[in-house]
């Protein structure tokens, strides 16, 4: 069993989780990581991104992993712990994502840190109320106080389709109001839905890598090319690695291929 921990700051903790959890999971046993610094900051994805949205599709795979949140951490501070579990021995299994079926729920969390009770519930009940107003079933999303070192204040949403899921978040910051946060994780959550794509745009470059390390070929459309999908599959060409390719224009839906 190997134990990673970081000293602890605002860099992204759940990026270093990605680099490290494939080579983990195909490793001959489980591991163990307590990964400690930002676990919800800007340019990177949140924790429970990770948790509701990369694990379970990862799940598909082959992958079996187990994320605790333990401590929030927060941009500027950080300070936040991540317990991950990793069974090891996957075998990859190739993924088709190219429908989604019909919208299940959404589910979310309005998060802060020491900041006072309405601001949760104010993100809580714009996020509902926008939700709602567009069509989506069964939305239910919880205004939480957490735990962290530092303060902070974020919505963090995750709509289940009948074959697939996508997440979507924002973070408060000094001087934007809590509606504004709930807005903006709104709208890109109904942009995705609109594009009837299977792939929220962050989760398409995070599964270039697990996909060409699959057995078979393996597709998703996703709702919104991004560079960051682009250039992972430009760095998979240099490797012998099973082709990948993307069909569509940056900024517009499309598909990612890996194999034939």
């Amino acid at each position: 069993m190997n134990d990673v921990a970081s000293s602890g700051s605002a860099g992204a903790m759940t990026l270093v989780l990605q680099t490290v959890l494939l080579p983990l999971a195909l490793a001959d046993g489980p591991s163990r990581l307590i990964l400690r610094g930002g676990t919800a900051v800007p340019m990177s994805p949140p924790a429970p991104y990770i948790e509701h949205v990369y694990l379970p599709t990862l799940f598909e795979m082959g992958v079996q992993a187990r994320l605790t949140h333990r401590l929030w951490g927060f941009y500027p501070q950080g300070g936040g712990e991540l317990d991950v579990e990793i069974a090891g021995r996957a075998a990859l299994r190739p993924l088709n994502l190219t429908e989604r079926g019909a919208p299940e729920r959404v589910d979310g969390a309005a998060c802060v840190a020491k900041l006072p009770s309405h601001i949760p519930q104010r993100m809580s009940d714009r996020a509902r109320a926008l939700l709602a107003q567009a069509g989506l079933p069964r939305v239910s999303i919880e205004p939480q106080h957490v735990i962290s070192p530092g303060t902070g204040a974020g919505l963090f949403l995750t709509v289940q389709y009948a074959q697939s899921r996508a997440g979507f978040s924002a973070l408060g910051r000094r001087g934007l109001p809590s509606e504004e946060v709930a807005e903006l994780a709104c709208r890109e959550l109904l942009d995705h839905h609109r594009s009837g794509a299977a792939v929220d745009p962050h989760l398409g470059d995070q599964l270039v890598l697990p996909f060409v390390l699959a057995q078979g070929t393996s597709r998703a459309t996703v709702s919104r090319v991004t560079q960051h999908l682009l250039t992972n599959v430009w760095v998979a060409a240099h490797f012998d690695l099973p082709m990948a390719r993307v069909a569509g224009d940056e900024g517009r839906p499309g598909i990612l291929t890996v194999g034939a």
